[in-house]
């Protein structure tokens, strides 16, 4: 509240070139008020939103007996701690056509190496170990917030081939500029 009141008819409607703009914004409030229904359920670029409460012991057991059955491969790959960069075993694991996989997070890396076929359909579990992580799945624009204590649940068909990025898009601390992952589609 001001102390003092404005002085009378202060307030003018738009003339000229404001009340040009005035009706363009309205215009894009429809036009976007329209199109956000549209998108939600023609657009296919929303998740699932399939997602369980978990405890992170138990998501961990998962992903390792997950792990223990799919292992490929292995490769070594760098985890940037600050200003530290160390070396890591990382498991490549061959996800089974229309089955589930598992990623986990934790800082600062996404584990393991997801490794899946052109045109066949998975569940992919995505769950934190400790805090809210991003997950960015780059060049595509597929992007997630990963929570600690939920199972989310992303059912994917890969369109193309390549080795494509996972990237933590939501700060995680002093190695977040370093916590990437892969996911390769042959």
């Amino acid at each position: 509240m001001s102390i003092h009141n404005p002085p009378a008819g202060w307030l003018k409607p738009p003339m000229g070139a404001e009340r040009l703009w005035v009706g363009l914004a309205l215009a894009w409030c429809i036009i976007m008020s329209i199109a956000m229904p549209y998108w939600h359920f023609y657009g296919k670029q929303n998740p699932t939103g399939e997602s369980y409460k978990v405890t992170v012991a138990d998501f961990a057991v998962r992903t390792q007996k997950f792990i223990a059955a799919n292992k490929v491969g292995e490769e070594t790959v760098p985890l940037h701690i600050g200003d530290q960069v160390l070396e890591e075993k990382v498991p490549i694991v061959e996800i089974p056509p229309g089955g589930d996989g598992y990623l986990l997070a934790s800082m600062w890396k996404f584990r393991p190496i997801l490794k899946m076929k052109m045109g066949q359909t998975y569940r992919l579990h995505i769950s934190s170990m400790d805090l809210q992580h991003g997950f960015s799945l780059q060049p595509l624009n597929m992007n997630f917030q990963v929570l600690p204590g939920y199972d989310h649940v992303l059912t994917i068909t890969p369109t193309s081939t390549g080795v494509f990025a996972i990237v933590c898009n939501e700060f995680c601390g002093i190695g977040h500029h370093g916590m990437t992952g892969r996911v390769i589609v042959e």
